[in-house]
């Protein structure tokens, strides 16, 4: 079969295909917003605001005790633009389309996959939830562990996925290997990455989860009793804190999202902003809720009670992560298209919008291409979301 001009909307087809299957964090989480911004004549603008689930009480007996509806939201925000810049020829263009893909959009899809997801992947930072192994190898009891975290946090059946760095992947890998689905299975799959299922999650492997090194900080206590909020008052400590990690309290229990007892389950807390150090307001989540309907804790800290932090400090340890689909928001938006170009298209797959733009440069005798993309992610419901930490 002869080869043919290919037109731009064969290659973007083509760019956002291979694109789409090596993007297996991004590809395995909530992308139900991108029609939101590309309404005509209805934009959002960069930021669109996401409501959360209403919580309630529950009351006891005959008599009345109306609440209020508060309405909570977050901001995802799409305002992070990243592409890959070519240079086309004639010749080029009159390739087959598996020839083209395989010698020029293979490898610029790879480095442009691989830049969206350590992106993506730096929302591990705002994920309470850690399964702590720093320092040992990976273990199936984590990964169960991880899995009734999500289950106490009632993550829907649907949608879950445990997504591991590779040294984690070496140290189950080989544990699990009979629990994994049979050859015919995995092969109707094209994400890459994918290894298989059991214990309720599609088991991923991506080489992009970035190592967390535990911030040197230590010694800090809470500075007064009765603290609510996302701001807890600390002193006595030394030592600078980094966002993402993590810690817990003494006596102060995670509470059933919905019955809001005790568990007695001391509750996770996160470092949300980087912290110099010494007696100041630590930026924390989840916040410190001891009552209403968006309780999460049994009670407030005591006063001078120590901060227990995982990990040892100063120390790095490796992440992996198991998630509900709905933990983590990504979104793309339609790309303004130029007019007056030699060459472009936009589409859209699987809810990843890619636009290409080529022109003709007649100093050089090259035609020089653009493929962007136009981007933004956030943490939605972070309770929904375990860390693994390893080695």
């Amino acid at each position: 079969m002869p080869n043919t001009i290919l037109t731009a909307t064969a290659v973007t087809r083509e760019a956002l295909r291979v694109l789409h299957q090596k993007l297996n964090f991004v590809g395995t989480i909530t992308r139900d917003y991108d029609d939101r911004f590309a309404q005509q004549g209805a934009k959002v603008g960069d930021t669109l605001k996401i409501r959360l689930p209403n919580q309630y009480t529950v009351r006891t007996g005959a008599t009345l005790s109306a609440q209020d509806t508060t309405e909570s939201s977050v901001d995802l925000k799409v305002q992070t633009q990243k592409g890959v810049d070519l240079n086309f020829t004639s010749m080029d263009l009159t390739l087959g389309l598996d020839d083209f893909s395989e010698r020029i959009l293979e490898p610029a899809m790879s480095v442009l996959a691989a830049n969206i997801e350590a992106d993506a992947m730096g929302m591990y930072r705002d994920v309470w939830n850690q399964a702590d192994n720093a320092g040992q190898p990976a273990s199936f009891a984590k990964v169960l562990e991880s899995r009734k975290v999500l289950v106490d946090n009632l993550a829907p059946l649907n949608g879950r996925t445990c997504n591991l760095n590779t040294q984690d992947n070496v140290d189950l890998v080989d544990a699990l290997k009979g629990l994994f689905n049979d050859k015919s299975t995995i092969a109707k799959q094209n994400r890459e990455g994918f290894m298989g299922r059991t214990a309720g999650f599609d088991f991923m492997e991506n080489t992009l989860w970035p190592r967390h090194a535990r911030a040197a900080g230590t010694g800090y206590q809470v500075n007064g009793a009765g603290q609510t909020g996302s701001a807890l008052a600390v002193n006595t400590g030394t030592g600078a804190l980094k966002q993402g990690d993590v810690f817990t309290l003494p006596n102060v229990f995670r509470v059933h999202p919905e019955t809001k007892q005790t568990t007695n389950v001391l509750q996770q807390f996160v470092v949300t902003a980087d912290y110099a150090g010494g007696a100041g307001a630590l930026q924390i989540a989840p916040a410190i809720v001891t009552s209403g309907p968006n309780q999460t804790v049994s009670a407030s800290p005591a006063t001078a009670t120590l901060l227990g932090f995982a990990g040892t400090a100063g120390q790095s340890y490796g992440i992996s992560m198991a998630y509900q689909k709905g933990a983590f928001a990504f979104a793309t938006a339609d790309m303004v298209m130029p007019r007056g170009v030699d060459f472009a298209s936009r589409e859209v797959f699987d809810g990843i919008s890619m636009r290409i733009v080529r022109q003709y440069d007649i100093n050089n005798d090259k035609f020089p291409c653009r493929l962007d993309v136009l981007y933004g992610f956030k943490t939605i419901r972070p309770q929904l979301a375990c860390r693994l930490a390893n080695r």
